[in-house]
């Protein structure tokens, strides 16, 4: 182990339901993390940064591998360790100063030094003036600032962040993102490495020394570098664009063939193809953009004012679809794709059934319709069968995006009074061959 590692992960899986229908959250992450390093972990929805978070913690055992802390494997929760979520997670009826006295309490620290640290704490986050005050007294980013003195009156070695300005206004956030730089710069917290989950690439780029880039299905490192710019950071600036411009290339990946893209169904062999979470009035809106000429992904995050997350979702929809393909970090529409952006709505619905009917979780969404009683299917049903694939609350996600697409499309329809999916009786019933 090097003088400066702090954590070390070996051969970390995770992974849940039963071992016929097993979902791998994370697959073999091996990683090393040192001192004096903030380090953001960066990936779409669903890629296991919250799950790695919560490992390296301890607050979740791997099923797979070990975390070894300053040399020696992590048992247990890590006392020198602290999280701060994107959840503002503070007790209501709780003043400001108790709602940060609340983790040194927890510690037994005694009253007197409580409120001295606390007192010192609030006045560093700027939130002095405050300490009588009730959480909902406070704005959004002020009671984010409750949250980060509470993880920081513990002096944490290790100061993890979920998401933590994801709940926040812009400018709120923008805020918060440089106080936290500066206290972490001065060295007036004794932290020796922040790590930091998020799924926003030009906030990455804007705080971290260092970059790891997660992928999904299963979650993994893709990508491992580090950002050498200096504070505070220009995002104008070439520099700054050229990294953001490779990560938003390494996390859109490339178009593979379709029997790639399109992975296969629940209780087939091989990984069911995850949906993903967009509107179909999104996809056309991204279409009808793309019409004009090909554009480069980070582009449009600005242009069509989306999140990083959001953003490469539609890409990915786009892709599966068959309407654009990605390449080097750029989308460009296809043929297809063309024909849809241009088609009146009535064609627009017929070339997506003529789609989604070739997506392997349609084809078995389609065939579990046919064959139930009177062609009417229980949400519960599907959703217990789609649990064998993915966790519980993506399965209803799941099925949530495939009813809002076949809807559009008029492939099936939901009753959401009943909560059934069935076929409309003036239809005829698809082919799911």
């Amino acid at each position: 182990m090097a003088a400066n590692d702090l954590i070390r992960l070996e051969h970390i899986t995770q992974s849940f339901g039963k071992q016929e229908r097993k979902f791998i959250a994370i697959q073999d992450v091996n990683l090393t993390l040192n001192e004096g390093e903030f380090v953001v972990l960066l990936g779409p929805s669903g890629s296991g940064k919250s799950t790695l978070l919560r490992i390296i913690t301890g607050l979740q055992r791997p099923s797979e591998g070990q975390v070894i802390y300053h040399g020696k494997p992590l048992l247990g929760v890590n006392p020198s360790a602290a999280i701060v979520f994107q959840s503002f997670a503070l007790f209501p009826w709780l003043t400001v100063q108790e709602n940060v006295e609340v983790a040194l309490k927890a510690r037994g620290v005694a009253r007197q030094e409580r409120i001295q640290r606390t007192t010192a704490l609030l006045d560093k986050v700027g939130l002095d003036g405050f300490e009588t005050a009730y959480p909902r007294e406070l704005s959004g980013g002020m009671r984010q600032k409750v949250g980060f003195a509470r993880a920081m009156a513990v002096e944490p070695e290790l100061l993890c962040l979920d998401e933590p300005f994801s709940a926040l206004d812009v400018l709120s956030a923008e805020s918060l993102r440089n106080e936290l730089l500066e206290l972490w710069q001065s060295g007036d917290i004794p932290t020796k490495l922040i790590l930091m989950v998020t799924h926003n690439i030009e906030e990455a780029v804007l705080m971290a020394d260092r970059i790891i880039i997660m992928d999904k299905h299963p979650g993994r490192i893709v990508a491992d570098f580090p950002v050498a710019l200096p504070h505070p950071r220009d995002r104008k600036a070439p520099q700054f664009l050229e990294l953001v411009d490779n990560a938003y290339s390494i996390l859109a990946g490339q178009t593979q063939p379709e029997h790639l893209e399109m992975g296969s169904a629940p209780g087939e062999p091989g990984l069911t193809r995850a949906l993903p979470h967009v509107e179909v009035s999104a996809i056309s809106g991204m279409l009808e953009r793309l019409e004009l000429e090909s554009a480069d992904i980070y582009r449009l995050r600005e242009e069509l004012e989306l999140d990083s997350d959001h953003l490469l979702r539609l890409t990915e929809a786009c892709e599966l679809l068959g309407f654009a393909t990605v390449r080097q970090g750029d989308i460009t529409i296809t043929p297809l794709g063309q024909t849809f952006a241009e088609a009146s709505i009535l064609a627009r619905k017929e070339i997506l059934a003529s789609r989604i009917r070739r997506l392997p979780l349609f084809r078995w969404l389609l065939a579990l319709i046919n064959a139930a009683k009177d062609k009417y299917l229980d949400w519960d049903v599907v959703i217990t069968a789609l649990e064998l694939e993915f966790p519980s609350d993506e399965a209803e996600r799941q099925l949530s995006t495939a009813i809002n697409w076949a809807r559009y499309a008029e492939l099936f329809a939901y009753d959401d009074d009943e909560a059934v999916i069935y076929l409309p009786e003036d239809s005829p019933t698809p082919a799911v061959s």
